[in-house]
């Protein structure tokens, strides 16, 4: 008998009190369903105490109250405290003293009951951490499984054109990035991780390289902007929030959000303000912030949210082993890596041409001096220490860009009229027409989708109103201003031929 007391007794310790509503009959007023279906829901995440908004495996034992709030200990043993100073009797029986401590002190007494059941106390699920797996459960990463460099590239290949340096330097890191994680544990050789910083203009490719590489890949990837992060205390973005995005995207697994991928794009706009009196809140000041990120230690990070407070809980997140690639334009770069190569005597023998380097090649010849100068902080290139040029795209590259992958903008257009039934078409010259005038807007790729943007909205406005036509061919008479586009009529034969394939698969449906 005493065996089976003290059994009882631990498991009352180790369970959560349920403080649920009850009827007359001592039966719960939750349906028993709904129960199974939200405790199934929410048996994944770690409870969150609705007053500290501390998680389970920091405050402890949780205290169950109706319409999933949960209460922690020491907040109970607070609050039990803090009520047992009132005298209630008196205070019910009294409207009017009642209605003075409302006014005066401004504490209202609620029904618990009366609170939303939809609201899950308060706190969704996007703030809730999951629940730690056990050693046994926790997932491993097979080493022979790991895809290598060449088919990481090769799938770049089907998105993305051109930039093969770029995409070589970035295939190795995550080639390496997954070998480090899955012999995390098995050597007593620590192998330190490498962040990448690149390089390029405007409309290069940087971020749709990484959105491809994010759809590619089985270890989460967020992708965040360093324009919002400002420092602690500042309107704005934490820099703890880029870990946040990461954490969502494990779907709040700590230690699955541990072995990531963070890109932060725009970079370049968090370099030293060069003439300012104020404080850089927003340069300088979070580039020191992220030393600690890039580095490699345990930080706080709010849970669903992207800055700090009193109503967000927080959780420690180790970004040892997290990847950091950082992309940006760098505007102006290319002016101080000329000044440099162009310090060398433009008389006498050993004078050298201002023009002997050319204009699109000249980040491939950077040096972190250069970087240095643009405005960024030793410590955070140190911490960078792989630097990836991208190139600007050629006439040649935007052409190819428009037809050859796999989600080209051509094939999306053609895509949308298929729709129709029409047949959209571009010449050669057309696509030569488009990509001469992508270079002059001098936003690289992204140009191309605002320019057939303004030439196919007149063809997408016509064609639905009349049913006849069956083939559209842009040429380059149309992107120049200086003709119409090509539209075909259907013919005869294909309109008998069309209904009467119609009136064959009508008379098979109705024998069938």
């Amino acid at each position: 008998m005493s065996s089976n007391f003290n059994n009882d007794d631990n498991k009352e310790k180790t369970d959560a009190m349920d403080f649920r509503e009850v009827d007359d009959k001592g039966q719960s007023t939750v349906n028993s369903a709904d129960s199974k279906d939200s405790d199934n829901k929410d048996s994944d995440f770690e409870d969150i105490c609705f007053i500290c908004r501390r998680p389970e495996s920091k405050a402890g034992r949780m205290y169950k109250l109706p319409n999933h709030i949960c209460v922690c200990e020491d907040c109970m043993h607070r609050t039990m405290d803090t009520v047992s100073q009132y005298d209630y009797n008196n205070l019910l029986n009294n409207p009017e003293l009642m209605n003075q401590l409302n006014k005066n002190s401004g504490i209202t007494f609620m029904n618990l009951g009366d609170l939303n059941s939809n609201l899950q106390g308060g706190i969704p699920n996007s703030q809730k951490i999951k629940k730690s797996k056990k050693k046994e459960e926790e997932e491993t990463i097979d080493i022979k499984k790991i895809p290598a460099p060449h088919k990481i590239k090769a799938q770049l290949d089907e998105y993305v054109i051109g930039q093969d340096q770029a995409k070589k330097v970035i295939s190795v890191a995550v080639y390496n990035h997954y070998k480090r994680v899955a012999t995390g544990t098995m050597d007593d050789i620590e192998i330190d991780k490498s962040n990448i910083l690149m390089i390029g203009p405007t409309g290069s490719g940087k971020t749709y390289l990484v959105k491809t590489l994010a759809r590619l890949l089985d270890v989460p990837l967020a992708i965040a902007d360093a324009t919002s992060l400002t420092e602690a205390g500042y309107i704005g973005d934490d820099i703890e929030s880029v870990i946040s995005k990461l954490l969502a995207a494990a779907g709040n697994d700590v230690k699955k959000a541990e072995r990531g991928i963070v890109f932060i794009d725009e970079i370049d706009k968090i370099a030293k303000k060069k003439s300012t009196t104020a404080r850089d809140v927003s340069g300088e000041s979070v580039q020191q912030g992220m030393l600690k990120l890039l580095e490699g230690s345990e930080v706080e990070v709010p849970v669903g949210a992207n800055s700090k407070n009193a109503m967000v809980p927080l959780t420690t997140v180790n970004t040892k082993n997290i990847l950091f690639i950082c992309g940006g334009a760098f505007p102006d770069l290319t002016d101080i890596i000329k000044n440099r190569l162009n310090k060398s005597s433009s008389i006498g023998f050993n004078s050298e041409l201002k023009d002997k380097y050319d204009e699109e090649d000249l980040l491939s010849y950077v040096t972190t001096e250069d970087i240095k100068k643009f405005g960024m902080i030793p410590e955070f290139l140190g911490r960078l220490p792989i630097v990836c040029t991208l190139s600007g795209l050629t006439k040649e590259a935007l052409i190819t860009i428009l037809k050859e992958p796999k989600n080209a903008i051509l094939k999306q257009y053609q895509k949308l009229l298929e729709l129709d039934e029409v047949d959209l078409r571009f010449d050669d010259g057309a696509l030569e027409a488009i990509a001469e005038k992508a270079l002059e807007k001098d936003t690289g790729a992204r140009a191309l989708r605002s320019i057939i943007e303004e030439f196919m909205l007149d063809i997408m406005y016509e064609i639905p109103k009349d049913d006849n036509i069956g083939r559209v061919t842009l040429t380059r008479d149309y992107i120049e201003g200086t003709g119409g586009p090509q539209i075909e009529i259907r013919s005869e034969r294909v309109k008998v031929d069309s209904s009467k394939k119609k009136e064959a698969i009508e008379d098979k449906s109705d024998k069938e």
